[in-house]
């Protein structure tokens, strides 16, 4: 019984690469029971029923590593949020609330800062320069130049990683480029695979030659906080990790109480002003969530 990863599902039917091949898969009924839906990322077993059509079902799901609800894809262990410097410019807000979530699953994050051939002021160096300090890599990128790309490249070897980002930030133009073949439209019509032009909707796992799989997921208009408590955000923002119980008062917020350890670095520039104010205004929406919940 082969194993192996699916890498799309579409209309009840999954696709898994094996090392016989591609078989398409139908997923038995015990998953509906069990309330379970395979996903693409996932590494299952195949039952074949037809080996030269290459056709067969899902017997078994292997536990997953990781899962993601938007996009639904399992087993990832890096996150490339993307943000353009312009056209559209960045959504700090959606950036780090991407950066928590994927933080929260244990799931590494590179920063892709594209279309710095447009920044004329070089405003992605100020970028660079607050998220690195907060432990963040980040990676400017012109897809029109494909300056960046090596290196790129080199932070998707071994592993299965989706990009996510606001909507023309140039996600898909960067996976053409990582897959040197027009794997997502860009509003061109592909003469390699002979697709014509689409929005992405699903999450599809593509293959990189030198080892390791990527996924394009749809543009976000919004992104809601992961569900967790107000009072464990501070442990998903790096830069606060050394300052963290040196605080006068215990369960200190960072925000109002004195004599805070976050707050003196932040007055000697050693937190970034606008990261904190983020960080402020995601506790105060998570504290009143909680509080909504306790009246209700």
């Amino acid at each position: 019984m082969p194993e192996g990863i699916i890498i799309k599902g579409i209309g009840g039917f999954y696709y898994v690469k094996t090392e016989e091949g591609l078989y398409e898969c139908k997923a038995r009924g015990v998953f509906r029971k069990k309330n379970l839906t395979p996903l693409p990322g996932d590494r299952v077993s195949v039952a074949v029923t037809d080996v030269e059509k290459k056709k067969g079902s899902i017997s078994e799901i292997l536990p997953r590593d990781s899962e993601l609800v938007r996009p639904a894809v399992s087993n990832v262990n890096q996150l490339a949020t993307v943000i353009a410097v312009k056209s559209p410019l960045p959504d700090f807000d959606l950036l780090d609330k991407l950066l928590v979530s994927a933080s929260i699953k244990g799931i590494q994050t590179i920063i892709c800062i594209n279309k710095i051939d447009l920044d004329e002021s070089q405003e992605y160096k100020k970028i660079i320069q607050v998220y690195s300090a907060a432990g963040f890599k980040c990676l400017p990128l012109s897809s029109k130049t494909e300056s960046g790309f090596e290196q790129l490249q080199e932070s998707l070897k071994g592993k299965t990683t989706v990009f996510a980002g606001q909507s023309g930030v140039g996600k898909s133009s960067i996976l053409n480029i990582i897959m040197n073949c027009w794997v997502m439209q860009t509003g061109k019509v592909s003469e390699k695979i002979e697709r014509g032009r689409h929005t992405t909707r699903h999450a599809e796992l593509l293959e990189l030659e030198e080892g390791g799989f990527v996924a394009d997921t749809p543009g976000f208009s919004s992104f809601e906080l992961p569900d967790i408590k107000y009072d464990e955000l501070e442990y998903y923002y790096p830069e606060f990790e050394s300052y963290l119980g040196k605080c006068r008062f215990k369960g200190c917020s960072h925000i109002s109480e004195p004599d805070c350890a976050v707050k003196e670095a932040l007055a000697q520039n050693l937190i970034d002003r606008e990261r904190y104010e983020r960080y402020c205004k995601f506790y105060n929406i998570l504290k009143q969530k909680k509080d909504y919940i306790k009246r209700v």
